[in-house]
Parts: C-alpha cells; structure tokens; sequence
C-alpha cells in the first residue's frame, strides 16, 4: 500500500508500505475511501514541532471495512465508517465517561505504537489497522454518496473539535459567542455555535473565502481586525460587554490572549487549538472570574449525534473542504495549507 510519509521540514513524500493485518482480536482493517491534511500536521510540516526521522502522518480517514477480528462485534466488512483521530476501547471508565481521548487502553493517535506496542499506520494512506474497532469506528447505514463524503470525513476531527470547543465553553442559546481562528477548526466551532443556538456568532476572519464559509455556518459578524484593536470591536458590538463565550481554535500565544480580551467577565474561553507557546492569564481570570475549558476533543463521544444530524441534512460541515486532490499529490495538498491557498484538503486514494 501507499502512505504518506514526512521526512523533515516541508518534506513530505508518498511511500510503498507494508500492507497492515489483523493483529489483534479487536482489530479492524479499513480501506480508505478519503483522508485530508489537518492544521495540526502542519505544526510538524513547518519545522515547529521537531522532525526527528521519517514517521507516518495523518489522523483522519473514513472508509470500508474489508476484515475484522473475531472478537469485533459493531461493525462488519462492507460497511462504511468513521474514524476518530484517535482510538479508544470505548470500556474503560474515561471512555464510559466521554473522555475517549484519556482512554486507558487506547487513547493514541494513528501512525505510532499502540498499547501493545504495535505499529499502527497513520491515515493518509489507503490501508489502516484499527484497534479496538468496536470502541472507535462508528458506521453509517448505508455507504454515502460522493457528495456526503467531504462532511463525513469532518466528523473525524474538525467538525466534531468544533463542537466540542462549544460543549466546553457551554454555549447557551441567545448568547453571544466569538471564535477566534477561520481554519476548518474555527469555521466548525462557528457551525456548531450556531446549531447550540447562540444568539450571535462573530468569527474573526481576515480572509474573504473563509468569511464567506463562516457566514454560511451561521455568523452573524465578522471582524477583520486583530489584537487590541479585535477586541475593541467585539466591545463595540456588545455595548461595550464583551462575548459570553470565546472559541479558541488556534493554539497560539496572540490567539489565546485575543481570547481573554474578548470575553466578557464571567464569560468562558472553550480552546481546542492545539496550544504552542500559551501561557494562561489567570490574574486575568481570577479577576474577571474568566473561565477556561476544553482541550483535546473526545470525537467518538459525539460521532454518532454528529453522524445523525449530517445524515438529516441538519449540517453540512464538508464545506470545509474547498480543494480535493488524488493522493499522489499529497505534497501539494500541504503546500496548499501552508500557503493558505487553500481552508482544507481532502485526498483521495
């Protein structure tokens, strides 16, 4: 099989693997029928999170099921499935809490060693091994038609880091709620502000296609302006009061601190952006009795609810996706992120 493989600094190259195989009662073999490029591949892509040998990336892929182990009980070879970013044994008491992400047998992401210290292939390929195939895959009735695909495949990260960016904050309807950051991340977080029923929904967007997207998402508003500047012009659109809720989707310093700067006292920042140089203002927030939740999404905690309203036409997250490329060209798919050239990539093998 093929598989994505980055070897250093914007080097990113399509390589002849090792077909994977059952190793594990629990496991599942899926064929991949789209994968993407993520805003958190490209930390590792630019050089910010070292590079230290070649490694296998991707983290989110839907697919076919073509084997299971004897011990799979959910799924079955034919059907169609959606993968977190993570697996998950869906048993322990961190998954039985929602936490799949904590989970003490799995909670790993693909491409690395799984509990037993087996490989497991990262998504961007065409081949993946699944462990614990009933605690992580979820599958749809029927296998969706191309058109549903591109919102399928969000619900492996984006869109469901999104909503839990919103679950964490604690949207509440007729609120006013602020997201900081218009990558497929913010643009989701936007999406599911809107869906929890919040009164007003400003995304902070300086890029006219990503604005557009964010608009069709539910934004009520958009500010362009950032810093200092940003957050006088959130007071500006509330009287002067602040957000009730601030969605962080970056994981930057600068977007963190907007964050805090937005938000109204007694208000709450929900952040999911994976963070690289945040440091948390608590004077800030003992002051102004701030709140500050979230952190890695549980995704397999909302695939099914998630899975349910895509399938309703109640959502229609694949938006996200404004370039699709085959999977051999898979440097350009990065190329294209890095270079803002493009909100998110999907790939198909």
């Amino acid at each position: 099989m093929r598989a994505t493989i980055l070897h250093a600094t914007r080097d990113i190259r399509l390589e002849e693997v090792p077909d994977p195989t059952i190793l594990r009662p629990t496991d599942a073999i899926v064929r991949v029928t789209a994968t993407c490029v993520c805003g958190s591949d490209l930390w590792p892509y630019r050089g910010i999170n070292e590079v230290r040998s070649p490694r296998a990336i991707g983290h989110e892929m839907v697919g076919i099921v073509e084997e299971v182990g004897p011990e799979v009980r959910t799924v079955r070879p034919g059907q169609f499935v959606i993968a977190p970013f993570r697996y998950s044994c869906g048993e322990c008491a961190h998954c039985r809490a929602g936490v799949h992400t904590s989970c003490v047998r799995g909670g790993q992401g693909w491409g690395g060693l799984d509990g037993d210290g087996e490989p497991t292939p990262a998504c961007q390929g065409e081949i993946v091994r699944v462990p614990f195939a009933d605690g992580t895959l979820v599958a749809t009735p029927e296998v969706p038609d191309d058109a549903m695909l591109p919102s399928m495949l969000a619900l492996s990260d984006v869109m469901a880091t999104g909503w839990h960016c919103a679950v964490a904050a604690g949207v509440q309807p007729g609120e006013t709620v602020v997201v900081v950051g218009d990558g497929a991340v913010g643009l989701s977080a936007v999406l599911a502000a809107s869906r929890l029923g919040a009164g007003r929904v400003v995304a902070m967007s300086r890029h006219e296609p990503r604005q557009a997207v964010a608009r069709e998402f539910g934004a009520t508003d958009v500010v362009a302006e950032r810093g200092d500047e940003g957050a006088e012009r959130i007071r500006e659109l509330t009287d002067g009061v602040g957000a009730d809720r601030v969605l962080e989707c970056v994981g930057t310093g600068d977007s963190m601190s907007q964050a805090f700067a937005s938000a109204r006292p007694g208000g709450t920042v929900g952040f999911v952006g994976v963070p690289h140089g945040v440091e948390v203002p608590i004077g800030t927030m003992f002051r102004s009795n701030i709140g500050l939740a979230g952190g890695v999404a549980p995704v397999r905690a909302y695939l099914e609810q998630l899975r349910d309203d895509v399938l309703a036409g109640e959502i229609d997250p694949g938006k996200v996706f404004d370039l699709t490329l085959p999977l051999d060209q898979v440097a350009e798919a990065y190329a294209a992120m890095d270079e803002r050239r493009a909100i998110k990539v999907m790939l198909r093998p």
